[in-house]
Formats: structure tokens, C-alpha cells, sequence
């Protein structure tokens, strides 16, 4: 009787932990970890969306420059919103149309300013993640953009500039990095949406599997936002033989935009 209590006690435990492991997200088993047994996200990422074109589902429409025809032309979207629409202040709304109407010299991507928060993560090229057990920072191929996730509380930021200060902390296998003190002078796409001096922003990274990434942005500015709003999309890691962060200096390929008229005439 009790050789078959214990063999019963035993099948019990054994039926168990098998049901528990099977519960499991066996991603969450798998993902690639450092040796203190965070998410390891280095890598070279990159999201593949039309995003940068325009948060908000759009259409497929002519560019900034017609005569460029496909070349130049905006691919449409089913748009990155959680619930569709950006809210949009009345105000706001209005100034949103207005640099739209104007993106062809007012964007800050077209004069090659650093593209800010979140809008880096999903403009149209790579970014390196370089992450250790006491320091994370974030590399961009575009205008070389970087920015340091400091993982102890940096306190005030000395003065705004135009990646913003990140402060970073983890919740469970979720990298949380709010940044703050941003330039009010970035946007988020080409689509004209924008803010103020008043943006924080807080992303999420976590890894879904090896190779894929979830990211969030909820984005706060009590100046042009009626509420906080949030975006999401999947990052996916570059996979190619040699993977390597190429930079994509463009300062030089807009100096005669933004200083032609200014040269020394012969």
C-alpha cells in the first residue's frame, strides 16, 4: 500500500510540472539571455513599416516631389496607433496640417537633424543595441545618432537636446526607458505629427523569440496630446552573414540645401 502511495505521489508531481512547462511561453524559454539571466537584445534591429511615412494608416500617395514619380512616392500603411488616431488638441490638429502641407522643407529628417524618440526606432534604416550587465546604449545608422540608457537614476537633465535623456529599468524580462528633455523641434514622421517641449515618452522592448523584438512607445505631452497615446510595432534583428550597424552620414548630402544660397558667389 504504500509503495503504491508514493508511486501515485510521484506520477501526481511528475503529470504536474509537465502541464506547467507545456503552460509556458516557449518563447519566453528559449530567448537568448546574458549571464544575469536578462534579455540579451544585442543585435542589429530594425522595424519594417511604413511608420516613418505616417503613424496613422494612410494611403499610398504622391511625394513631395511628383515629378520623381514612384521613385519618390509615400507606400501606404495600415498605421502603428493603438486605436487608430492621434488626439490631437484642436490647436494642434490644425499646426499637424500645416506641416504637412510644408514637409518638403520642414521636416527635420529632409535637414539631417537626429531623429529623436521613438521615431528612431522605426525610420527606414538599422540600429545596433549594445548591451552588457551594467550599461545599454543604442547605436542609429541614421546621422549617427546614440544615446546611452542609464540604468541608475540621472536626475535632471542639464538641458534639452535631441535624443533626450533615457533612464532605464527592468520589469521582469521588459526593458522600460523613459526619455525626457527632448528638442521640440523633432517629428514623429513625415506625415507632419509633432510635439512639444513637454514629450515623455516610455518604450518597451521584450523579446518574443530570438530573433523578434516587441516594441512600444506611449507617448505623453499634455501641450498637443489630449491623452497619452501609445504605438507598437515588432522589430525584427538582421540575420545576414557579418551583420554590421552601416552609418548613414547625410550631413554632406544637404549642404547645399541648407547653405547654397549662402556660398561665396566667383
Amino acid at each position: 500500500m504504500k509503495a503504491r502511495w508514493v508511486l501515485s505521489s510521484v506520477v501526481f508531481v511528475f503529470a504536474a510540472l509537465t502541464a506547467f512547462a507545456q503552460n509556458q511561453n516557449p518563447n519566453q524559454r528559449r530567448i537568448p539571455r546574458l549571464a544575469d539571466g536578462k534579455p540579451n537584445l544585442n543585435g542589429i534591429w530594425q522595424a519594417m513599416n511604413t511608420a516613418n511615412w505616417d503613424l496613422q494608416a494612410h494611403e499610398s500617395r504622391h511625394g513631395v516631389v511628383p515629378a520623381l514619380g514612384a521613385i519618390a512616392a509615400e507606400p501606404g500603411g495600415q498605421g502603428v496607433v493603438e486605436g487608430g488616431a492621434i488626439p490631437y488638441l484642436p490647436a494642434a490638429a490644425a499646426q499637424k496640417q500645416k506641416n504637412f502641407a510644408s514637409r518638403l522643407t520642414a521636416d527635420p529628417e529632409i535637414k539631417c537633424y537626429l531623429p529623436g524618440v521613438p521615431r528612431a526606432a522605426y525610420m527606414p534604416y538599422p540600429f545596433q543595441i549594445l548591451q552588457n550587465q551594467n550599461t545599454i546604449a543604442i547605436a542609429y545608422s541614421f546621422a549617427g545618432a546614440y544615446r546611452d540608457i542609464l540604468l541608475k537614476d540621472p536626475g535632471p537633465a542639464p538641458t534639452d537636446s535631441w535624443m533626450g535623456q533615457s533612464a532605464g529599468k527592468w520589469e521582469g524580462d521588459t526593458l522600460v526607458v523613459t526619455v525626457t528633455d527632448q528638442s521640440n523641434k523633432t517629428w514623429f514622421d513625415r506625415a507632419g505629427d509633432f510635439h512639444s517641449d513637454a514629450l515623455r515618452v516610455t518604450e518597451r522592448y521584450s523579446l518574443l523569440s530570438p530573433d523578434v523584438m516587441n516594441y512600444e512607445a506611449t507617448i505623453e505631452d499634455s501641450k498637443v496630446f489630449s491623452r497619452p497615446w501609445k504605438i507598437s510595432m515588432p522589430l525584427y534583428r538582421h540575420l545576414e552573414k557579418n551583420a554590421r550597424l552601416v552609418e548613414f552620414k547625410c550631413v554632406e548630402f544637404v549642404e547645399e540645401l541648407m547653405y547654397g544660397p549662402y556660398r561665396k558667389k566667383q
